[in-house]
């Protein structure tokens, strides 16, 4: 079902401040920054490897990742795993008794398809699925 990991979703305060370190630091540079505004974020890519680091900055207050700094702080907040048909895998995860948080796919930054499975259902751990075409 999953292919790899797509990319590790990072939640910050400050994305310009963040990619300061990430660029000028550990030398990753980053290749696209975008707001995605139905899930009230901003984020910027930074390819590594065969993956990416994706920092989230929120653009409300209200917003899921700035929820997420008010409860745990700034760090890891999804791991995202590709798979090649999205619908057919929450299909199966729903079958196998996968909590998720989307029944169906919502557009991501990048113009991915992706879904998150609940962390009850995932050990603690934010799963995003996601499918690139």
């Amino acid at each position: 079902m999953v292919n790899k990991v797509d990319h590790i979703g990072i939640a910050v305060k400050n994305l310009e401040e963040t990619l300061k370190f990430y660029e000028d630091i550990l030398g990753i540079k980053c290749v696209a920054e975008e707001v995605v505004e139905e899930q009230k974020v901003k984020t910027a890519f930074l390819p590594l490897g065969d993956t990416e680091i994706e920092l989230l900055e929120s653009t409300s207050e209200d917003g899921p990742i700035a929820k997420f700094i008010e409860k745990k702080g700034e760090g890891i907040q999804h791991i995202a795993y590709k798979v090649d048909d999205i619908e057919k895998a929450l299909e199966e995860l729903k079958a196998k008794g996968i909590r998720l948080i989307d029944e169906k796919p919502r557009r991501g930054a990048g113009g991915a398809k992706i879904a998150f499975l609940h962390p009850k259902s995932t050990f603690g751990v934010l799963i995003e699925i996601c499918q690139r075409d």
